[in-house]
């Protein structure tokens, strides 16, 4: 079966759904406004697990979704499927005049400012405009450092940008040796934002390492949690040093 026979396919199917199933002809764009958010944080799962088969469904539980929100634009005569469809293709072509245009670029850092620079002259007040409020916040971070690096906003290198980790950290310091609880927030998120700046440097997906990092931990103290049952103890009657022993043993075992 073709893309476009699949495509319509599932269109049809969204036509019936909305027509006959109770459920499906309930929903509003507010009402799948949060089943959406879950399925890409779905998705986002199935790639930082490298699950292929978990990343296909994924896509097809967001694509229904995409098509559901321009059933619904359809219904309230705001927009129908093929608009959205022709909208962003006139989009792309309009922000790759390197492909559609005369425009030459050497590498895709000048498609990126390129990119920016034709979203101002669409009308944008600011070149973070474009970044949701919504975001997580080290989402977030990492775009806005991104976008203000296309208009130059940007170090030199990555070991000036180090200095600067370096210089967040010390000001943390005396933030906490004052004890002024604000200071000590304030600082401890100068701090945060630096360590993703520097990791956009080491081309680095802060967001994406540090669910890893949650995620080996969370293996970790699992059989932490395991082996002490089997020594017939639980963690909270250990002591540190039992459960760092334990840490350790996982550890060493894990990079065997």
């Amino acid at each position: 079966m073709s893309a476009e026979s699949s495509f319509t396919r599932l269109v049809s199917i969204m036509d019936d759904l909305r027509e006959k199933c109770p459920w499906d002809k309930k929903q509003t764009i507010e009402t799948l406004r949060p089943l959406t958010i879950e399925e890409t944080y779905e998705l986002a799962d199935a790639i930082t697990n490298e699950d292929w088969k978990g990343i296909k469904e994924e896509l097809g539980d967001i694509l229904l979704h995409i098509i559901f929100y321009a059933k619904i634009g359809g219904e309230q005569q705001k927009f129908t499927l093929e608009e959205v469809m022709e909208s962003i293709s006139e989009k792309l072509i309009r922000r790759h005049p390197h492909i559609y245009g005369n425009v030459e670029v050497n590498d895709d850092e000048d498609v990126k400012k390129n990119w920016e620079q034709i979203k101002m002259q669409e009308g944008r007040k600011s070149v973070l405009s474009g970044v949701p409020a919504s975001l997580p916040a080290m989402v977030k971070a990492a775009r806005i450092q991104e976008k203000a690096k296309q208009v130059g906003f940007e170090w030199e290198n990555k070991e000036d940008v180090w200095k600067k980790v370096e210089e967040e950290i010390q000001e943390l310091h005396d933030a906490v040796a004052e004890n002024d609880t604000e200071h000590v927030k304030e600082e401890f998120g100068d701090v945060m934002f630096s360590l993703i700046n520097y990791a956009r440097f080491l081309q680095i997906d802060a967001e994406g390492v540090l669910e890893k990092t949650n995620k080996k931990f969370i293996s970790r103290f699992t059989l932490m949690e395991e082996k002490a049952a089997h020594q017939q103890k639980k963690l909270s009657d250990m002591t540190l040093a039992e459960m760092d022993e334990l840490w350790n043993e996982i550890k060493r075992k894990r990079q065997q």
